[in-house]
């Protein structure tokens, strides 16, 4: 139990919202629902519409783009060094978007040829070119099998751990030793040794209430937690502390976190059921993404 100081409150701004021409009259199957932030090398925030089967690309203006609209479901998203986009798809596994060509190709669909991955998540990029995703599918505490993957650069695909109760968002610490793992079900974030395969699965943090979703680190090593269904974002430093706690103005479905903007010191959160991008500014820079490397 943390009997530490409270954390410093924030409730932050709306920057800009899904406009009224891009959305869709919702049905049970398919309805707008933002995830997947990441940012390109020209500052626009590129995001994916799940249920909708689209990604967009919002100017730093503000002003919204439709890449694409496909037959997948796009779950996460980032961005290679080379400006290629990687997606995380439910139907397509780890794929490849060209916006140019209005293309969507699967790089790896499933741990075997002859399977399937069963939904996947998130994915986040290694310093080495090394793609870590989960693979979350319906895991949970009455099947805690999610796993995490990771595609090599040469395209080999290596277990990381397949024990997870719904593996979510992941997120490397600075000097990436270390590798953290949202686990919605479990309402916790898993801390995983890089170095040590045999420490792998540690608790990081206990949350209450369900949700704990994407990620993203600061430079300092200090954790964003956006935690659905709460309608807020955490943050907390490097032995668990909470530092921030960060309150949803609109919905409470805060799903994503990515950093941007000036000196790249603007945490921007998804709220993913009003389809908003939320923003405020924190005294500590976002790590680099390997887009920016």
């Amino acid at each position: 139990m943390y009997l530490g100081p409270p954390p410093k409150q924030i409730t932050p701004d709306v920057w800009t919202e899904l406009p009224a021409e891009l959305r869709i009259a919702p049905t049970a199957t398919r309805h707008n629902f933002l995830e997947g932030p990441s940012f390109d090398r020209d500052g626009n925030l590129l995001v994916v519409d799940i249920f909708a089967n689209r990604v967009y690309r919002i100017s730093p203006a503000g002003k919204w783009e439709m890449l694409i609209e496909y037959d997948g479901q796009p779950n996460g998203l980032k961005i290679h060094k080379d400006g290629r986009i990687f997606l995380a798809c439910r139907k397509y596994g780890i794929a490849l978007l060209d916006p140019k060509r209005g293309t969507v190709e699967s790089v790896v669909a499933g741990p075997r040829r002859d399977k399937k991955f069963r939904g996947v998540n998130d994915l986040v990029f290694h310093s080495s070119g090394d793609i870590y995703f989960t693979d979350q599918g319906r895991t949970g505490l009455q099947d805690p099998t999610g796993c995490v993957y990771c595609l090599r650069a040469d395209g080999r695909l290596e277990t990381v751990i397949d024990t997870v109760p719904s593996p979510n968002g992941l997120v490397f610490n600075p000097a990436e030793t270390e590798l953290f793992v949202a686990v919605t079900r479990g309402n916790c974030v898993w801390w995983v040794d890089m170095v040590d395969p045999e420490r792998r699965g540690a608790l990081f943090v206990q949350m209450h209430a369900q949700g704990p979703d994407g990620m993203a680190m600061d430079a300092a090593g200090n954790l964003v937690i956006a935690h659905a269904y709460h309608g807020a974002a955490w943050i907390y430093d490097r032995d668990a502390a909470p530092l921030y706690y960060i309150k949803s103005p609109r919905g409470k479905m805060v799903t994503n976190v990515a950093y941007g903007g000036p000196e790249n010191k603007t945490l921007h959160i998804v709220e993913s059921a009003s389809c908003s991008i939320l923003t405020t500014t924190l005294p500590v820079a976002g790590q680099k993404m390997f887009s920016h490397m």
